[in-house]
């Protein structure tokens, strides 16, 4: 039955296109009701779509960024996060995340497990369970890979498939669960200030953030990138065409990651829209000017990562921002990423070859903050209008912002120092100097990625 309500629905959809008119205006058999839930399903599938795209944009950008003997070996982590993590989020995660009554158990969630339990066809009140998965199963997917690229070039394989799966069916969920599941930072309030994180700056980017500094670090820096005297080296990636491709795929992905978090086909969406576009030009902006002002030159891979870190920054405030809002946030984040890539890798000697942190963590950081002094409107979560401190909201909103922001920082990295102590105490994090010299395509997937070598057969035959 509910197969067939989803069907009809579908069928008066397209009925508003085919017999749009008088005789068609007369047949109100169907609900708008029915229509609209069917127009939500369709619209938070086409978002998460564009989620899962940007498993190529990370892939790309990750490969751009280094060297050329290691592109198979990141196509294979992005391979790996889109299959196990989705697999592993279906089997554990989801129900950690919403699983059961989040009023009983703040912690965590327990139940839904592989599903189980969930109607996976129903309409009639919003999403059903196969929308509702699909969709945050993709940003789940999303999470872990952020941390790709900050530990490319000398991490173990096998290690890197136990760290995508434990981050997808554990450290992910419990962060959603305290969030967006109702746990313990949504029960948190000041006053009448409650957490805001639209589409996930901290419940995501940050997540993927600390997990990519916390993993660099523990791994050690590539060989060569540190002289015996500690100063930092260059070690350019090979490709920034390749790389700003992958920027360019992230942020049209952007346009599923932040609007389809509305959740609904509505007039909200184009307006959560047109802020994070706006963001994301303004920290292409940004970036661009204080590395020009810094250096004497506009790097470009720079730029393409202030436009993700305009993107990131956006993220949670996608919602409740003004235009000018976005842009000013947007504009900060690419200030932000410029700081701190400096700081990770001239004054922590953190080896981040993609700017992970910097791009995720503090520009995601940075944009929930953001929030406590730009809110305009209620996205939902607020619960109030002119929440921002310059909107008169006052200081409470930046205090649960910034309480969030420590809480997700606390859980994440103690996690994640157990999870890679771990197995660096076990199976090892990371692989040998000699496979690091010979290139992870080699020493760990058997063959190179990319050759520019031809291989010449001659067109002459000999008989006896």
């Amino acid at each position: 039955m509910k197969r067939k309500l989803f069907v009809l629905g579908l069928g008066a959809v397209a009925g508003l296109f085919l017999f749009a008119g008088p005789a068609g205006a007369q047949d109100d058999a169907l609900s708008a009701e029915i229509v609209q839930a069917v127009m939500d399903n369709l619209w938070v599938f086409i978002a998460g779509v564009l989620v899962f795209l940007m498993q190529a944009g990370f892939a790309m950008l990750e490969s751009g960024l280094t060297r050329s003997k290691n592109v198979a070996n990141i196509m294979a982590k992005n391979l790996a996060d889109a299959s196990i993590g989705i697999l592993a989020f279906f089997l554990v995660g989801y129900g950690l995340a919403y699983g059961g009554d989040s009023a009983a158990n703040s912690v965590f969630g327990w139940g839904s497990f592989a599903l189980s339990g969930v109607d996976l066809f129903d309409i009639s009140e919003g999403l059903s369970g196969s929308t509702d998965f699909f969709f945050q199963a993709v940003f789940a997917a999303t999470a872990v890979t952020i941390a790709s690229g900050a530990m490319a070039e000398r991490t173990k394989f096998s290690t890197y498939l136990i760290f995508s799966l434990v981050t997808t069916a554990i450290i992910y969920p419990i962060v959603v669960h305290w969030t967006w599941g109702g746990g313990l930072i949504a029960n948190i309030s000041i006053g009448d200030a409650v957490y805001s994180d639209f589409a996930g700056s901290t419940i995501v980017h940050s997540v993927g953030g600390w997990m990519a500094l916390v993993g660099a670090w523990m791994l050690g820096p590539r060989i060569g990138k540190y002289a015996a005297d500690g100063t930092s080296r260059n070690i350019p990636g090979h490709n920034v065409t390749l790389a700003i491709l992958g920027v360019f795929i992230l942020w049209f992905g952007w346009f599923g990651f932040n609007p389809g978090s509305e959740l609904a086909a509505d007039e909200f969406v184009m307006f959560v829209a047109l802020n994070t576009v706006l963001a994301a030009c303004a920290g292409v902006i940004g970036a661009t000017a204080l590395n020009w002002l810094r250096t004497g030159r506009p790097d470009v891979p720079m730029a393409g990562n202030g436009a993700l870190a305009g993107l990131v920054g956006i993220t949670a405030g996608a919602g409740t921002m003004t235009p000018w809002g976005a842009i000013v946030t947007g504009f900060i984040a690419g200030f932000v990423v410029v700081l701190v890539v400096g700081f990770v890798d001239r004054k922590l000697k953190i080896d981040d070859p993609v700017g992970a942190f910097a791009v995720h963590g503090a520009a995601g950081i940075w944009g929930t903050l953001a929030i406590g002094l730009f809110a305009r409107y209620d996205d939902a979560f607020l619960g109030r209008e002119n929440a921002g401190l310059f909107y008169g909201g006052g200081i409470e909103q930046l205090i649960v912002q910034l309480v969030m922001v420590v809480i997700v920082a606390a859980w994440v990295v103690a996690a994640s120092v157990i999870l890679f102590g771990t197995l660096k105490a076990t199976i090892g994090l990371r692989v040998s100097a000699e496979e690091e010299t010979a290139g992870l395509d080699v020493s760990e997937h058997g063959g190179p990625g990319m050759t520019l070598d031809e291989v010449v057969t001659s067109s002459r035959h000999t008989s006896d």
